[in-house]
């Protein structure tokens, strides 16, 4: 079966063609992050218009660089939540005309579900059950994941997902649009000791709060602004540090997890997954308990259309598939997927 993947849930217009007996045939990504970067973040009409445009002539680069022809394409997944209205809408409606033109079966994909199933499109896939780290720009969880729309939710961010911390933090410090690279190329320059941000709810169960480290980020950077700071790289120093608390409780909850379920593999997805920092920290606190760490490979980290392909040939599978009505689901809790018949 040859699934066509379309994800456009916000800022990236990602197409890819899965191939249930080769793999992954061809992927193409657009990026938007010149459009929004002088607005420091997403602009929803923006992104919508912008999926539009691509649209089209990315489906054809595609269809090129696979060597396959659309009448090939067995059937079409898109991403139906969560992300922008919009955005969300656009892939939807092209996902489902295009099935419909051909005569085939749609399915729309949760977003999430398609970054944590991402790491099995890898050379050494994890086996279920594990734990899964999701953390991206608006989510970050900890799932125990028994097989495909078995998810338990272990704990969540009651406020800000890591992704926007990042994205604040860097606001702050002047730095360019998308936040969590730029803060992550300038801490390589500072001091992860030089502050001690606090760790909010690290020993309070599973749950996620990063309101509190972006507003010591803040506080930190306004006295030292108004000391005229007596050291040139206090900037880096700051990125550095902030990393470091958000990695620290990151990996801390993530070990917990997996001593609390009593499984021996992680999971790791999202864009904040490609985190050289974070990467580093469970590789060696995982060891220590003997645990083991899975990634997607680093083009399947952020927002892509292979994601998506994927996970939704898991559901076709199974015999799943939407009918002729096009829904978008902005807001949709993991929880509420159901496993496979």
């Amino acid at each position: 079966m040859i699934v066509l993947g379309l994800e456009t849930s916000c800022d990236e217009t990602g197409l890819a063609l899965y191939d249930s007996e080769v793999g992954l045939r061809g992927q193409v990504l657009y990026s938007q992050i010149k459009l929004h970067a002088e607005y420091g973040g997403v602009v929803p009409e923006l992104a919508s218009r912008d999926h539009v445009r691509k649209l089209i002539p990315l489906i054809n680069q595609l269809l090129e660089q696979s060597g396959i022809k659309k009448s090939e394409i067995d059937a079409v997944a898109y991403t139906r939540g969560p992300g922008l209205m919009g955005a969300l809408m656009t892939g939807a409606l092209f996902g489902r005309t295009l099935a419909f033109a051909l005569n085939k079966p749609a399915i729309g994909v949760h977003h999430m579900e398609g970054h944590m199933l991402a790491p099995l499109l890898s050379e050494t896939p994890p086996k279920f059950p594990f734990v899964a780290l999701l953390v991206s720009g608006g989510h970050t969880q900890l799932m125990a994941a028994h097989g495909i729309g078995q998810y338990e939710i272990l704990g969540e961010s009651i406020d800000d997902a890591a992704g926007e911390a990042f994205d604040k933090v860097a606001k702050m410090l002047k730095l360019p649009y998308p936040g969590g690279p730029n803060i992550s190329k300038l801490a390589e320059q500072g001091s992860k000791e030089a502050f001690e941000f606090p760790r909010p709810m690290l020993h309070q169960g599973l749950d996620f709060s990063f309101s509190g480290l972006k507003t010591a980020v803040s506080v930190q950077l306004k006295k030292l602004d108004t000391e005229h700071a007596n050291t040139e790289n206090y900037h880096a120093d700051i990125a550095a540090s902030f990393q470091e608390a958000l990695v620290d409780t990151l990996v801390k909850k993530s070990v917990k997890a997996l001593k609390q379920t009593g499984l021996k593999s992680l999971v790791i997805a999202g864009g904040v997954s490609a985190n050289k920092r974070l990467r580093e920290r469970l590789e060696l606190d995982l060891a220590k308990i003997k645990a083991t760490v899975y990634y997607a490979e680093p083009a399947l980290c952020t927002d892509n259309g292979a994601m998506i392909a994927f996970a939704g040939y898991q559901r076709l599978k199974a015999g799943q598939q939407d009918g002729l009505a096009v829904t978008t689901t902005p807001r949709w809790p993991m929880t509420e997927l159901t496993q496979p018949a």
